[in-house]
């Protein structure tokens, strides 16, 4: 992997990316859909699920693409991230993805500064993000440990299938859960709203990492 400032500058890049076409596409397709919320969900899923492809493929040589707090903090419980690289890519994530949220509104010129308005709240939203969230560490930890060139394109797969599956639309990421409570769009959360997301996506990725140390026990002695 490359120096620290340019992994942190990648995950700040990459989180950036994503937020522009999560929040980009679903601004688009909420314009072109006429109303049909299922054409719009499945307009921005697709986006969604490539440019994740795209990214680690990218950036992956150099910070990992991890482009997710609840990612880079599951590599670090595991002992495979030092913690201070953690935290700061952590912040880089979170500012990347507030900087693609502000770019994607630039882009379709609304309003740069906003909130959403969007509730997403309940115990069956919250438990969606823990499964989401759970699906989405295990898929990586897996690849990780028996097909690395398949990451990328194994996440994608999965975000795309977990649009769909989960009740909450697969968030599964505190950045990107930050970064779309201050989007009053499409793929908004309200922000009062997003507290109980970030609990639910980290307890998900807390299952997540004791069951990949279980299934992947061999490794994680090596």
């Amino acid at each position: 992997m490359g120096a620290l400032p340019r992994r942190a500058f990648c995950e700040w890049l990459g989180t950036a990316f994503l937020l522009a076409a999560v929040v980009g596409s679903g601004i688009m397709a909420q314009r072109l859909a006429g109303g049909n919320g299922a054409l719009a969900l499945l307009c921005s899923t697709l986006p969604s699920g490539a440019i994740l492809a795209f990214l680690i493929l990218t950036f992956g040589p150099v910070s990992g693409a991890h482009f997710n707090p609840a990612v880079s903090i599951g590599f670090a419980l595991r002992g495979e991230l030092p913690w201070p690289t953690t935290m700061i890519y952590t912040v880089a994530q979170v500012l990347g993805g507030l900087a693609g949220v502000w770019v994607a509104h630039l882009m379709f010129e609304l309003p740069v500064w906003q909130f959403s308005s969007t509730a997403r709240t309940g115990a069956g939203q919250w438990l969606a993000e823990a499964i989401a969230t759970f699906g989405l560490i295990l898929t990586i930890f897996g690849c990780a440990e028996r097909r690395p060139d398949a990451v990328a394109y194994a996440v994608g797969l999965y975000i795309t299938a977990a649009y769909w599956f989960t009740a909450s639309t697969s968030f599964a990421n505190p950045a990107v859960t930050i970064a779309r409570s201050v989007s009053d769009t499409f793929a908004g959360i309200a922000p009062a709203g997003a507290p109980a997301f970030i609990a639910a996506q980290f307890a998900g990725m807390l299952v997540a990492v004791v069951i990949g140390r279980w299934l992947w026990r061999e490794r994680m002695s090596a």
